[in-house]
């Protein structure tokens, strides 16, 4: 194991032992950090690596980079023991996590804290790779040279499945000023706004981890919006323009207003009825919304595109667990939004391994989630990519989840849909088992695909109890799959109706 005094020599590139070295290490900070990306993009946030939490009443956002773990351990002694197993997995897996986060939702008094779900969540760990990826990442960290870790480093992360589900090659309009626009369903368009392509922490399971290791032949980045606006004006089957990332919440309020505040007016672009925006800031710094330098700017911004411009606007937070619902500062937040801004919260999530794979914390996010006037959204599967291996739960046991869940739930509960896996011909719902013709079999429907006639039709697949992503699904004899090889939709058959 290298020693505690190379580590920080490798993670310090103020730390000189030759010109070359240095330099090979400052590169390698701005490949795989990315407070510098941070600070460019969200000035509203002061950027910082203290991990300590500021005890002013209006705390400012201060981003706990890799670089910044020692010190959390020094506060959070139970860290200690995984500092080398955080620092190396976060050469590949992004880092970044809040003071926030840190300080009230993970239980640092926990008997194994790795065993604490909001530890997994954020602090990665050398399991998440492969055998073999782990060897080699962990012999090119002992060689000791730093041009050799970073192409180590790039090499593992291509072979993760970068942009899953044809995020590059299908969803991306083909229009040169449309850098960080998604249009894989008619009626919604997926907006990447260049300033909000981070977070304000990293969820070590994030599908979108290729956003923020600084390869911008890897990131969606929309740099301006009018040019969003002529494609919605040319488009008018599109109804709902999601805002994503990253996370658009990180933005200063005047740059998201670039986005949003011609919606603002009823005659622009009448087509567009709903606006959301998908951010996990509810959990990671619910400040943003109360006491953040333009808390105020923003909730009213929200309130205009709902009072003056007409039109939904819906917060897709990404909720977990029912712990990230507890504290005062996340029921400030959600009161505000819902009482000042008069948008709708609906909540949603992948059911992830160690974190929330059980029906009793899903039961009890979603009576908390409706007893706060959340609406229950999506359970979703872990996409394809990352350390998908690490966290993936099985589609048979995703729905005995999902089932039993809502069994102990009310009504109000059942307007969450899942499990879902958003792939590459669609949103394909495991909706149940059940024996065909003699054959145990999942049962599937379309929830949203690229060929709408497919959507709301059943259609079947063996049994598979190891099974975790769609392209493990085999046909039932005498039948298809509803997507060939390539993961694209084939034709509709006649209808039966």
């Amino acid at each position: 194991r290298p020693s505690a005094v190379s580590l920080k020599v490798l993670f310090d590139p103020a730390v000189e032992n030759g010109t070359q070295k240095a330099d090979a290490e400052k590169s390698f900070e701005v490949k795989l950090g990315d407070d510098d990306i941070f600070a460019n993009v969200a000035p509203n946030n002061n950027v910082a690596t203290s991990g300590l939490q500021d005890t002013h009443p209006t705390q400012r956002y201060k981003a706990i980079s890799l670089q910044a773990v020692d010190k959390v351990a020094e506060k959070h002694p139970a860290l200690l023991p995984h500092l080398y197993d955080v620092k190396l997995a976060g050469m590949v897996f992004p880092f970044k996590a809040s003071p926030y986060y840190v300080d009230e939702l993970i239980d640092w008094e926990a008997e194994d804290v790795r065993q604490d779900p909001f530890y997994k969540l954020v602090f990665p760990t050398l399991d998440m790779l492969s055998d073999d990826h782990r060897a080699k990442l962990e012999a090119a960290y002992e060689e000791g040279d730093p041009k050799n870790l970073i192409r180590t480093v790039e090499e593992i992360r291509a072979d993760l499945n970068p942009h899953p589900a044809g995020q590059k090659a299908l969803n991306a309009p083909k229009e040169n000023s449309l850098t960080g626009v998604q249009h894989k369903y008619s009626e919604t368009v997926l907006v990447f706004p260049a300033a909000g392509q981070t977070c304000h922490a990293y969820c070590t399971y994030c599908f979108r981890w290729a956003q923020f290791i600084g390869d911008d032949e890897l990131r969606f980045a929309q740099k301006e919006a009018n040019s969003l606006f002529e494609y919605l004006e040319k488009h008018e089957e599109v109804s709902d323009i999601l805002m994503t990332g990253g996370d658009p919440m990180v933005m200063r309020t005047k740059s998201l207003a670039q986005y949003l505040e011609p919606l603002t007016d009823p005659n622009f672009l009448p087509h567009i009825k709903n606006i959301r925006i998908g951010t996990r800031s509810l959990s990671f710094w619910p400040q943003r919304f109360t006491t953040d330098k333009d808390a105020d700017e923003v909730i009213e911004l929200l309130r205009r595109i709902r009072e003056e411009g007409g039109r939904h606007v819906a917060i897709m937070a990404h909720l977990s667990h029912e712990r990230e619902l507890s504290t005062d500062k996340v029921k400030a937040a959600i009161n505000r939004i819902q009482k000042e801004a008069y948008a709708t919260i609906r909540s949603q999530s992948p059911v992830m391994r160690g974190i929330n794979d059980s029906s009793e914390v899903w039961a009890e996010k979603w009576r908390t989630e409706v007893n706060m006037g959340i609406i229950p959204y999506y359970m979703f599967m872990a996409r394809d990519t990352g350390a998908q291996a690490f966290f993936d739960v099985p589609m048979a046991k995703a729905h005995k989840i999902y089932s039993d869940a809502l069994r102990n739930c009310s009504g109000l509960i059942r307007t969450a849909r899942g499990p879902s896996m958003s792939c590459t011909p669609g949103k394909v719902e495991v909706t149940g088992v059940e024996e065909i013709m003699g054959q145990k079999a999942f049962i599937l429907r379309f929830l949203q695909c690229r060929d709408e006639g497919w959507i709301g039709r059943p259609f079947f697949a063996k049994y598979d109890p190891k099974a975790v992503w769609f392209d493990d699904l085999e046909p039932l004899e005498g039948m298809q799959l509803p997507w060939d090889e390539s993961g694209l939709p084939r034709p509709v058959p006649d209808t039966v109706y």
